[in-house]
Parts: C-alpha cells; sequence; structure tokens
C-alpha cells in the first residue's frame, strides 16, 4: 500500500503545547471577564441538524455551511432528476440531513427554545467552541476555528449593550492590547437609510454592499450597489451618509437630519444614544468613550438576524480583519417557534486574537501550568527511590515528571530544556545515601543541595 504523505486540511491548524498554553491563556481571561459579568457557561454539539442552520445567515453565509453527507449510500435515495440535472443546491437537502455549526448564536437559540422550561429570564450564557465556514483560508481567517461568544436573552435593556461594550474594553486590554476601535450601529438606523431612499424592499442587498467597505472600496461599493438594483441618484444619496465623518455625537445629530421622516431611522439613533448613556451612568469616562467606540454607519454585519444595535471590533496595532462583533436579534428564537424572546451578544475571534498577540509579543513569559521539575533517572535503585517523592510533590499540586528511563544524562537534560522546565532534580547512589539532593536551576545553572521537605516549600 502507498504511503500518504501527510497533510493538514487547508484552513486548519495544529496546536504544539506551548501555543495551548497561549490559547488558554486567552480563553481563561475571557472566561474570567464573562463570569465577573454574571454570564455561565453551556457548550453545544458541534453538528446541528442542516434545517436548524440554512436560512439564518443569509444566501452567502448559507454557501459557507460545511454539510455532513448522510451515512451509508447517501445517494440511493436521491431523485434521479437531481442526480441527472446536478444541481447540488436542490440535491443537497436529500443526501445531507446534518452540518457542522457556522456559529455559536444560532445554536443558543435553539438550545433556549429547546430548555425554555429549565432556565431563568434573563438567561445569560457565554460559550467558547470551535466552528466551521467554507471559506477561503487567508491570513487570520480559517475554515475551522474558535469563537467566544456571551449572550444573553429575555431582556430588552440596552443596559446589555452598553456592557458588552465594556466587556470588549476590559478583555482586550487585560489581553494587553492598547489601541483598538469598538464600532458601533443600529440595523434601524439603516433600514431608515433604505426608507429614505424609497428602497426598503432592498435594506438586505444596501447592507451587504456597504459593508464590504473595507474590502472593496467605495467605487467597488458602488457597483455592487448598482447591480443590487439600486439607481445612480440612490448611489449618489448614499455617498455622503457612507462617507459620514466627524464625532460621535456629530455623526448621530448628522444622521438625525437625514432620517428625520423615517421613525424607525430615529428609534436606531435614540437607541445609540441610551447606550452611550448607559455607559456614561457607569462612571465611564467620555474620553474612554470617545477613545475606543466609533459610530460607523458603514457597519452592517452581514448576518439577517441582527434587528438593533450591532458591534464589530478592530485591533489598530496590526494589519488584521475584525477581532469581535456582534449584536441584537429580537426574532431569532422566532425562527424555532418561541415568539417575542429579544436577544443580544457579541463574539471574540479567538484566533485572531491569537494572532495579533504573537505578533505584538503580549504573551505572558511564565510557563504556566507546564512542567516544573523533572526527576532524573539514573538507575532502578534511584528510581525507586524518588517514586514516593513524585508522589508527593503531585498531591501538593506541583506539576512534576520522572524521567521514564535511566538515559544518558545529557538526553535527560535536553529533554527538560526542549520541554522549558525550570528545575532538574538529580538524585545519585550519593543523594539517596545522605538524603540531599541535587536541584538545578535551568536557567541559571546554579545547582544547590536540597532536602525533600526544603524542595517542596520551594516549588510551592
Amino acid at each position: 500500500m502507498a504511503i500518504v504523505k501527510p497533510s493538514l486540511a487547508k484552513g486548519t491548524r495544529d496546536f504544539s503545547p506551548a501555543e495551548m498554553l497561549k490559547r488558554n491563556y486567552i480563553f481563561n481571561t475571557l472566561k474570567r471577564v464573562f463570569k465577573k459579568y454574571g454570564y455561565s457557561e453551556i457548550q453545544t454539539p458541534s453538528f446541528e441538524n442542516l434545517q436548524t442552520l440554512t436560512g439564518k445567515y443569509g444566501d452567502e453565509g448559507d454557501k459557507l455551511i460545511f454539510k455532513i453527507l448522510n451515512s451509508g449510500d447517501y445517494l440511493s435515495k436521491a431523485p434521479v432528476d437531481l442526480l441527472e440535472t446536478k444541481s447540488s443546491t436542490k440535491l443537497i437537502s436529500h443526501i445531507s440531513e446534518k452540518a457542522l455549526r457556522y456559529d455559536l448564536t444560532v445554536p443558543f437559540a435553539r438550545y433556549v427554545v429547546m430548555h425554555q422550561n429549565d432556565i431563568a429570564l434573563p438567561f445569560k450564557r457565554f460559550q467558547i467552541q470551535p466552528v466551521w465556514r467554507a471559506d477561503r483560508p487567508q491570513r487570520g481567517r480559517y475554515r475551522e476555528f474558535y469563537q467566544c461568544d456571551v449572550d444573553v436573552v429575555g431582556s430588552d435593556s440596552l443596559l446589555n449593550e452598553a456592557e458588552f461594550v465594556l466587556i470588549y474594553q476590559e478583555a482586550l486590554q487585560q489581553l494587553g492590547l492598547k489601541d483598538f476601535t469598538i464600532k458601533i450601529n443600529n440595523r434601524k438606523i439603516l433600514s431608515g437609510i433604505a426608507e429614505v431612499i424609497g428602497k426598503p424592499e432592498l435594506i438586505v442587498d444596501m447592507t451587504v454592499a456597504i459593508d464590504k467597505l473595507d474590502k472593496i472600496g467605495l467605487e467597488g461599493v458602488n457597483k455592487e450597489l448598482l447591480e443590487r438594483g439600486f439607481t445612480l441618484s440612490d448611489v449618489e444619496t448614499l455617498k455622503p451618509i457612507i462617507l459620514l465623518e466627524g464625532s460621535n455625537a456629530e455623526k448621530l445629530s448628522a444622521l438625525e437630519s437625514v432620517l428625520a421622516t423615517s421613525a424607525i431611522g430615529l428609534k436606531g439613533i435614540a437607541e445609540i444614544k441610551e447606550t452611550f448613556d448607559y455607559i456614561a451612568k457607569l462612571d465611564v469616562s467620555q474620553e474612554v468613550l470617545q477613545q475606543y467606540v466609533e459610530v460607523d454607519i458603514t457597519l452592517a454585519r452581514g448576518l439577517n438576524y441582527y434587528t438593533g444595535c450591532i458591534f464589530e471590533v478592530k485591533t489598530n496595532e496590526v494589519a488584521m480583519g475584525s477581532i469581535g462583533g456582534g449584536g441584537r436579534y429580537d426574532d431569532l428564537t422566532g425562527m424555532f417557534g418561541l415568539q417575542g424572546l429579544t436577544g443580544v451578544g457579541v463574539s471574540f475571534g479567538a484566533d485572531r486574537i491569537y494572532d495579533v498577540l504573537e505578533e505584538l509579543n503580549l504573551y505572558p513569559q511564565e510557563k504556566g501550568d507546564s512542567t516544573k521539575l523533572l526527576i532524573v533517572n539514573f538507575d532502578k535503585s534511584a528510581e525507586t527511590f524518588t517514586l514516593p517523592l513524585l508522589n508527593r510533590l503531585r498531591q501538593a499540586n506541583i506539576a512534576v515528571e520522572l524521567y521514564p528511563t535511566a538515559a544518558k544524562l545529557k538526553k535527560q537534560m535536553s529533554y527538560a530544556d526542549s520541554k522549558g522546565i525550570p528545575f532538574v532534580l538529580l538524585v545519585g547512589e550519593e543523594e539517596v545515601s545522605s538524603g540531599e539532593l541535587s536541584l538545578k536551576d535551568m536557567q541559571t545553572g546554579d545547582q544547590v543541595k536540597i532536602t525533600a521537605s526544603s524542595l517542596l516549600e520551594k516549588l510551592r
């Protein structure tokens, strides 16, 4: 049988022990902040029924869902006419019933509906799990990646939106980031814009197009708007709105004039103002608000289920796409039969944050919970002597290893060095006889004699 050269699927990555320490540093930091604001952790399966996910992300999002083929001869029950026409879109429902989750929000909505009799409202949850998207892999964009979501359902208070701004600010600062922007908009404002130009039925087309401003520029956005049914006059009307500049207050004031005839647009403006008012009442200075928070009318968030305030976070220290985003979704659970339950949530892109911290060298230098001590194995006699000490140290919650075989000392020291183990304990015939053990500091090279009890205290 031919030997197949191993390779990774495109858009996926392996993570070494050193990399996992860094990833867990991110996850643990976020968990601490989430819990501080009253959120509890849940988990959902890695795959869902295809019908649970389909239709929740818009046409473009649906194309990126990884479908799972049915078990067995999945083509046997497929209609012959569809097989002959080779229409994969129409065929998929006959050959695939499951799909890998695209995000954590829709599975969360499904969870809330299924467990509605077991949870107390408002229900505040966070979730840190991988998701999958059949996207084109590129820097900062993977096909398998972790999302760190924090959501609350059953509360329409804009205090939640204000706290999400603070969660972003606190978490990113704890991770060492200093220069980042929390962009905020409101889907009601976008609906109002579509309304005043006389194209309310094209709200989705408009938001999909202007959401790409950073990627394709104004000319590209205008071209896409024209392709989606807007006129040259519409494009000219939208241009000054898309390019709106000034402080947050100036932008909102200008929008109030533009949307004076749109009730829904004015409501969106009022919601952003109320969110800012809550932040101020939480004793957050205006300087902080101006430094980190920006009203951005081009922010559309391509997901169709957002209905109110929407967020996106970008770091200004590294060339990278968004590292977080989210918003309010008033009717998401209604898709699963539970009407009138509003929700709002945001997500942290852990994989992009990982790359940002790596580039900026912001990870702490300590080795975390990795092995703290390696006991060198000279021979069976030394091994027998050190086994009780090994167990005693572990019972004291000290991460310690005994090298499993009596290999050459150079090999064992190289092992400790490669794993970044800070201390090595040498126990030979002399140490067994005297009870005075030899402890070597791998960083300084210093070696001292130490008793077992003193060793325990030092490593603690």
